[in-house]
């Protein structure tokens, strides 16, 4: 199903960013950890219907860009930067699971 431009409506902005087909977006957070010093700044998206973890760039002057997306085969509910720097992601099932993602 497309879109609707929101142009006919003066209180919308046209998306940055966005999938077809959706996501299915659980949550957004914004990485500040240590333990990936190369996502500084980056979003992290938990995706129900797309199964995958993604994480988007931005360029500081409003514009996004999807950079990377990981399929975990799981509904991700919720993501968070733990105080490690490690992320959690909580999966929508019941029972459901809690991941904890590091580097190699």
């Amino acid at each position: 199903m497309p879109i609707p431009s929101p142009d006919t409506r003066p209180d919308l902005a046209k998306p940055v960013i966005y999938w077809t087909p959706v996501i299915a977006p659980g949550n957004l957070t914004f990485y500040k950890g240590a333990l990936f010093p190369q996502w500084q700044g980056s979003a992290l998206i938990g995706g129900m219907g797309s199964q995958a973890l993604l994480r988007i760039t931005f360029d500081g002057k409003g514009g996004a860009t999807p950079a990377e997306r990981w399929a975990v085969g799981h509904r991700i509910r919720d993501v968070e930067v733990a105080p490690d720097g490690a992320v959690w992601m909580i999966e929508d099932k019941n029972p459901g699971a809690l991941y904890r993602v590091t580097p190699k």
